[in-house]
């Protein structure tokens, strides 16, 4: 059974940094696709925020580049989100995702809340 397990969230001020990290079990990262961060705002949609592929390309939202980056440690099992320069606006659920051949999971998510 695949499970993805996110942690890193919580309340920072503007201007401030996190990192997320998103543990995969039941399947290696090596095995996907690709592996990615999406954000939930209150009454709005999900919208991807970060995916790195098998190869390690990168593919960032507009409103996160140059502030965030994502990156991967295959031994690990985990993919990680470094957020910086954070802002009121990025205050989110931010989901970790796995795109594989047949299936997608997703994690339950991870809070991030940024004061202004």
């Amino acid at each position: 059974q695949v499970r993805l397990v996110e942690s890193g969230g919580g309340l920072v001020q503007h201007g401030g940094s996190l990192r997320l990290s998103c543990g995969a079990s039941g399947t290696s990262i090596l095995s996907a696709n690709a592996m990615g961060w999406y954000r939930q705002a209150p009454g709005k949609q999900r919208e991807l925020v970060a995916i790195i592929t098998r190869v390690g390309s990168t593919n960032y939202a507009d409103s996160v580049k140059g502030r965030f980056t994502i990156s991967r440690d295959n031994a690990k099992n985990t993919v990680y989100l470094q957020m910086s320069s954070l802002k009121p606006e990025d205050t989110a659920v931010y989901y970790c995702n796995v795109q594989q051949i047949l299936a997608t999971y997703w994690g339950q998510g991870t809070q991030v809340t940024v004061s202004s």
